[in-house]
């Protein structure tokens, strides 16, 4: 049986020297003190996927895989998805 996940994935793409990384961090933990969340962080530095998708717009903020936000995060969108998150139902989550 396969289950749902109890919270949303979050992630901050980063890389070394971004003032608005730093900026970002700081949203999160914001958000954090509120909202049952957990989040990590990974710098794009060495990883030549990350940086060709991702290279221009640091810092970028996924949630489940999804880009969400970037640059400059958006403090109340971000709550506002997060506070509405709900774990995707799965198939076998359905026919339980």
């Amino acid at each position: 049986m396969t289950s749902s996940p109890a919270a949303p994935d979050v992630l901050l793409l980063t890389r070394p020297g971004c003032h608005l990384c730093a900026d970002a961090r700081s949203v999160l933990e914001r958000i954090k003190k509120d909202l049952p969340i957990s989040w990590r962080e990974q710098s794009i530095e060495g990883d030549e996927d990350l940086t060709s998708r991702f290279g221009e717009e640091i810092p970028v903020l996924l949630i489940d895989g999804v880009q969400r936000d970037f640059w400059q995060l958006d403090e109340k969108r971000i709550r506002r998805l997060l506070a509405a998150w709900r774990p995707e139902k799965t198939a076998t989550d359905r026919d339980l």
